[in-house]
C-alpha cells in the first residue's frame, strides 16, 4: 500500500506535465487508464511537446513499455492467476507491482502483494492525472515548481539499479547513457530513446567474446 501510495500520487506531475504539453483532459486521462506505465506516458508527452512525430513519440514509448511483457512472462509463473484474472493483471504489470510481487516469499504473499499494489498504485494515478490535468492552467508552468523533471526522475530510477549492479548490466546502462545523450542534438525528437536500446545488443555481443 504504501508503494502504491507513494508512485500513485506522482499520477498529478503527469496530469500537470501532460497538460502543459497541450494534451486536453480526456487525452491525459485516457493515457494513464489505457497505458498505465509512467515511464512510457512520460516519454510520449515530453516527445509530442518538443515537437516529435506521432509515430516516433509512439515508437519510443512502446520500447520502453516492452519491459513489462519480460514480468509479464516471470510473474505468470509466480502469481499463476486463472485465465479471466491474467487481462486484467496483465494492465498492473509494471515495475512497482512486479517488484513487490517478487519479494515475497510464496506464491499467496506474492498474490496480495501484486493486488495490493497494483490496485492501489491505479486508483492514486488516475486520480493524480485527472487532478493534475484540470488544475494544470491555476498551476501556470510546470518548470516552476519542477515537475517537468518529473519524466527525467522516472528514467533515472529504472537506470538506477542497472548503474549499481556491475559486468554487463552496468556496461549497458553507462552504453545507454552515452547514446541517447550523443543523439540528443543529432537526431529526431524521441529517436534517441530508440537508438539507446542498441546498447543492449552490443553489450550482451561483448560479452560473449569475452568468454569465447
Amino acid at each position: 500500500m504504501g508503494v502504491g501510495i507513494a508512485v500513485g500520487l506522482s499520477g498529478f506531475a503527469f496530469g500537470v506535465t501532460a497538460a502543459g504539453e497541450g494534451m486536453t483532459v480526456a487525452q491525459a486521462c485516457a493515457l494513464s487508464l489505457l497505458v498505465f506505465t509512467g515511464a512510457s506516458q512520460f516519454a510520449l508527452v515530453g516527445a509530442l511537446g518538443a515537437g516529435g512525430g506521432m509515430l516516433t513519440a509512439a515508437a519510443g514509448a512502446l520500447f520502453l513499455g516492452v519491459r513489462n511483457a519480460f514480468y509479464g512472462l516471470r510473474l505468470s509463473q509466480v502469481l499463476e492467476p486463472p485465465r479471466w484474472v491474467r487481462p486484467f493483471a496483465a494492465q498492473l504489470t509494471i515495475d512497482e507491482t512486479a517488484a513487490v510481487a517478487l519479494a515475497q516469499p510464496d506464491r499467496r504473499a506474492a498474490r496480495i502483494g501484486f493486488t495490493v499494489t497494483g490496485v492501489s498504485l491505479y486508483v492514486l494515478w488516475n486520480l493524480g492525472t485527472l487532478l493534475g490535468a484540470l488544475g494544470a492552467d491555476a498551476l501556470g508552468d510546470p518548470q516552476a515548481y519542477g515537475l517537468d523533471a518529473a519524466g527525467p526522475a522516472v528514467f533515472l530510477a529504472l537506470l538506477w539499479p542497472s548503474l549499481r549492479e556491475g559486468g554487463t548490466e552496468r556496461a549497458t546502462a553507462l552504453g545507454a547513457v552515452v547514446v541517447a545523450v550523443a543523439g540528443l542534438s543529432l537526431l529526431p525528437t524521441g529517436v534517441p530513446v530508440l537508438v539507446a536500446a542498441l546498447a543492449a545488443p552490443l553489450a550482451l555481443l561483448v560479452e560473449r567474446r569475452r568468454a569465447r
